[in-house]
């Protein structure tokens, strides 16, 4: 029997999982799914989880059970490409024949001192759990600082502040506007939303230090009683790890068909992975597919396609609390309410078709 070996439990594992499951499975294959999670977890609502407008049960799904998959809960630690083994802590190893890597991303810190110790996480369900209970655990005028304001510092703040509204929220971004990787309008618009709300944005700042409840830009304290840090990310460890090709951002630099190179047994998903595109649940289930594909023509002995079409997109969603959004539909600008109910129903869709 082969043993394929999913580690982590995210969109692109669990794509993979849904198209192998039931039917696609070949006879003399077996999976192995490595999760820290007994679940598969909504990641892209975090921010709602550490604001408390939602319990983790919203946000959590569980995965498919079939009697050739093997479920293993535990830390990774490292992966043995020549012996063909996942590293687990205080555990067996797990020995593979294909191994999927899908271990996602990490905050990166950027070498501020203090930041990766005084400041509070939406990474993953438990960073986003503890941070839930610090701001919520708050009393009446607390001030809480927003670090970073792309998709993942904005959902939070506003979030944050319809839940709320007697905090004050300062929302600290490196640009003069914030969503930089968006078009004027939406960024003008989301800007307009948090003025009304009372959030302060704090353009063209740059975090020097951090400490135990204060927060140095361009080397000015500014107090602050919760600190939450979304100012980028980094791939996981096991990835930054491993002795492999990377790109600039330390993403794995993969084949056309989705492996490393030099090994067709190796393949990365999602936010590990070297793509041309920005890190999104969307992309790595459209590299999920693909990989699958390359998977069947391989325990087949059959030829691997030589190139796949370039993963379109359909668009990017982001929430202002529970009533407007804002977001990209086919390169088109949309905000409001419709922006938000289409959020939302993509959310429905996704947990009925995968719940």
């Amino acid at each position: 029997m082969k043993n394929l070996v999913i580690l982590g439990g995210g969109y692109g594992g669990m794509r993979i999982l849904q198209r192998l499951l039931p039917g696609q499975l070949p006879e003399d294959v077996t999976i192995t799914l490595v999760d820290r999670n007994p679940y598969h977890c909504l990641k892209t609502e975090y921010y709602a989880l550490a604001a408390g407008t939602i319990s983790d049960h919203h946000i959590r799904m569980a995965f498919p059970e079939h009697p050739r998959l093997k479920i293993v809960y535990g830390e990774i630690v490292s992966v043995n490409t020549e012996e063909k083994q996942v590293i687990l802590k205080d555990k067996d190893p797990v020995n593979y024949d294909d191994l999927v890597i899908g271990l996602g991303c990490e905050d990166k810190y950027h070498n501020v001192p203090g930041a990766d110790t005084y400041t509070y996480s939406i990474q993953t369900m438990h960073k986003s759990r503890k941070t839930y209970q610090a701001l919520n655990n708050l009393g009446g005028g607390a001030t809480v600082a927003i670090v970073g304001a792309g998709l993942s510092g904005v959902e939070l703040a506003s979030e944050l502040i319809e839940s709320r509204s007697d905090l004050n929220i300062k929302l600290f971004d490196r640009g003069a506007h914030i969503l930089s990787a968006y078009p004027e309008r939406l960024s003008k618009y989301v800007e307009s939303w948090f003025t009304k709300h009372d959030v302060e944005i704090v353009n063209n700042s740059n975090i020097t230090r951090v400490e135990p409840n204060l927060l140095y830009n361009h080397d000015e304290a500014i107090p602050c009683d919760v600190i939450v840090w979304t100012a980028g990310i980094q791939p996981s460890r096991v990835i930054r790890e491993m002795d492999i090709e990377k790109d600039r951002q330390g993403r794995a630099v993969l084949t056309p068909q989705h492996f490393i190179p030099g090994s067709d047994s190796v393949f990365v998903v999602g936010d590990c992975a070297s793509l041309p595109h920005a890190p999104s649940a969307q992309l790595a289930e459209g590299q999920a597919e693909q990989i699958v594909q390359v998977l069947l023509k391989k325990w087949a002995n059959e030829p691997l396609p030589e190139s796949f079409p370039v993963i379109k997109l359909k668009g990017v969603m982001g929430s202002l609390g529970k009533k407007h959004g804002f977001g990209l539909v086919a390169d088109r600008a949309i905000t409001g309410r419709v922006a938000r109910l289409l959020k939302s129903g993509i959310l429905w869709m996704y947990k009925y078709h995968n719940g």
